[in-house]
């Protein structure tokens, strides 16, 4: 495996995720295109963001909003056209901007023709890429068919087929770590059908790399090899992707849905993100994540100051330490599948964890409409979604129609359109300075500025205890020291830390009052109630 010296560009990025369908429109059928995304690359750029990821955009029934494809070499006539997507990657390339395309390599929707073909009761190419038991009633106990879940009665096939999420997703065959001799329809992952599944998604990743794409965000990474303790087979298939990429495409990302660095890194991806959600209650609490949205969670960034994140930080510390110089990190404000940062937060709460997000050691996601604070919506479920359709609403542009969204009639939205647009829009906040937009503007600025707030850059915790606030930590690349403090409760704190040789402070962001006092060493930080600032020290 290469270093990660290959996507050096990783280190200073920012990424925007989009979610197509909900951007914008510019044919007016109520449904957001590529022409939409091409149309707003100035805006994305104008956020301090030079990386896009873009959300399931391929042939699909859509019942999972995307993540059930029917035809991976080709867009959805929803979105456009093959060549509008080729477009999108020339655009962005000469803004300087990358495009990274969500790639969902476990499952198909039963629409796909290799499905299909899987389920006709005759042996043909793709009978075996597909995971069927050889009993056609199925089981209901996920037990007794080998921890796997199974749909019968579809198909002319003995059998029943093996399903990831929904039933309409059956699992693309990549074999089991180890089979279970006592059922056969168990195929080693090196069986030769099973090694043409993987050579298939490699194929997949050929077409739209030598399209101009610039890397792919995958979907369940992790997922793909069955009953495989350790992920050992799992990780030697996607070493074999990555040594496949760096040979034949240099520079090129691959990012992972893991939520394990310790194990995706090591298995060839140059980004894995972290969750620090459910066990540290950090960003959204623990019922938050799973949609029932209190908003008064126990949580680490909200004013009652319940959480802890201090198991989080260390344990973070620990997967840096162990993955350089082989990954990154990555970490985000939202996305398709959780709610909204703005869920029982204020605008200056809103703020505070954009600052944390943007100056922490790891790649940055900002997830469409976050920079404004959009509202999640309490709607009824489109596309699969349940109850994280919520968190997919139209991007609210300006005050105007639909929000400047699209200028199809309101009930031919994809999804209708947050209430309160009119004072909640990118138009709005761009005529103020203060605003949550124009900070996040701020905030990026300084991550490209300073090497020392990017992903490279050495993070030391300076304070970090057990439900206690606030936040406090040392970023530094060479000469340079950023000191970022914050106080996400509602009571102001008074810290003292040891910073030595420090001869002058320079104030880059003080929000909310961040008072710094220093003498031979000993640093006193006096915070006031959901603020933060951010200093460069000179010594």
């Amino acid at each position: 495996m290469t270093k990660k010296e290959d996507c050096k560009w990783l280190n200073s990025a920012v990424f925007y995720q989009i979610y197509p369908q909900s951007f914008n429109d510019t044919n007016g059928d109520g449904i957001g295109d590529i022409p939409g995304i091409i149309e707003k690359l100035d805006y994305i750029q104008s956020l301090g963001c030079d990386a896009i990821w873009v959300n399931p955009c391929f042939v699909s029934p859509f019942n999972d909003a995307g993540y059930d494809v029917a035809d991976y070499y080709k867009v959805a006539p929803r979105y456009g056209t093959n060549a509008d997507l080729k477009r999108l990657f020339k655009a962005a390339h000469k803004k300087g901007m990358r495009v990274c395309l969500d790639l969902v390599p476990g499952h198909t929707s039963i629409d796909h023709p290799h499905f299909q073909k899987s389920c006709q009761p005759g042996k043909n190419e793709f009978t075996n890429r597909y995971v069927w038991v050889d009993n056609p009633w199925g089981w209901d106990d996920p037990d007794s068919a080998g921890g796997v879940k199974t749909v019968h009665g579809y198909g002319n096939r003995h059998g029943a087929y093996v399903t990831n999420f929904f039933w309409s997703q059956p699992a693309i065959n990549y074999g089991f770590a180890k089979p279970d001799p006592n059922m056969p329809w168990q195929l080693p992952a090196t069986h030769p059908d099973c090694r043409a599944t993987a050579e298939e998604m490699k194929n997949i990743m050929r077409f739209w790399l030598d399209m101009g794409v610039d890397g792919f965000r995958v979907d369940m990474a992790f997922s793909l090899i069955k009953n495989d303790p350790g992920k050992r087979a799992t990780i030697a298939l996607w070493k074999s992707v990555r040594k496949m990429m760096d040979k034949e495409y240099p520079g090129a990302a691959l990012i992972a849905e893991w939520f394990k660095p310790s194990e995706a890194i090591p298995a060839g991806f140059h980004v894995d993100f972290f969750r620090m959600g459910h066990d540290d209650n950090m960003l959204r609490g623990e019922k938050e994540v799973r949609l029932d949205l209190p908003g008064d969670a126990p949580c680490y960034f909200r004013k009652k100051g319940q959480g802890d994140i201090s198991g989080a930080m260390a344990e973070l510390t620990g997967y840096l330490r162990k993955m350089k110089p082989g990954g990154y990190v990555g970490f985000f404000t939202g996305n398709h599948d959780v709610s909204r940062i703005s869920v029982g937060r204020s605008q200056k709460e809103v703020e505070l964890v954009f600052a944390f997000i943007l100056t922490m050691p790891w790649v940055p996601f900002v997830y469409y409409g976050d920079e404004i604070a959009m509202r999640y919506q309490d709607i009824p479920s489109k596309e699969g979604g349940y109850g994280r359709t919520g968190s997919r609403t139209p991007m609210q542009w300006s005050d105007g129609k639909n929000a400047g969204f699209s200028s199809a009639r309101a009930d031919k939205l994809y999804l209708p359109v947050d209430a309160k647009y009119k004072k909640l829009n990118v138009e709005h906040q761009e005529k103020n300075p203060r605003s949550l937009l124009n900070r996040v503007r701020q905030l990026t600025a300084l991550r490209k500025e300073f090497p020392a707030l990017q992903a490279d850059g050495k993070f030391d915790i300076l304070y970090s205890k057990p439900n206690k606030y606030p936040l406090i930590y040392m970023r530094s690349s060479g000469k340079q020291k950023i000191l970022v403090a914050i106080n996400p409760s509602g009571k102001s704190t008074k810290t003292i830390v040891q910073i030595p040789g420090v001869e002058s402070i320079e104030n880059l962001i003080n929000a909310g009052s961040v008072e710094l006092k220093h003498n031979n060493g000993n640093f006193s930080i006096e915070m006031d109630r959901v603020s933060y600032g951010v200093f460069e020290l000179k010594g």
